[in-house]
């Protein structure tokens, strides 16, 4: 894997304890809660985060994504893996 943000197709990204993924039914949006920290996800965001079920591979999980918007896997991965990587940084993904 030559890309900096590379995740391997049989990662299974997971929110680890203490980071919940919410509907803020309030103000309409979802949010990623962890300790002293709270990530308003936008409608892309929320769209990926949906899929971090902790059982859904990396791979499942661009299918999937390709599949719902009818994209293709090359052009969304880059991103996918790079918000994924971000929010691993941030201790809010494992993966």
């Amino acid at each position: 894997m030559d890309r900096p943000n590379a995740i391997a197709d049989e990662t299974v990204p997971a929110l680890p304890r203490g980071v919940k993924f919410r509907e803020d039914k309030a103000r309409s949006r979802f949010v990623l809660l962890g300790p002293e920290r709270i990530f308003e996800a936008d409608a892309i965001a929320t769209e990926i985060l949906k899929r971090v079920d902790g059982k859904a591979s990396f791979k499942a999980i661009l299918t999937d994504l390709t599949q719902t918007f009818t994209a293709d896997e090359a052009t969304i991965r880059p991103d996918v893996e790079a918000f994924l990587t971000d929010l691993a940084n941030k201790q809010m993904v494992s993966l």
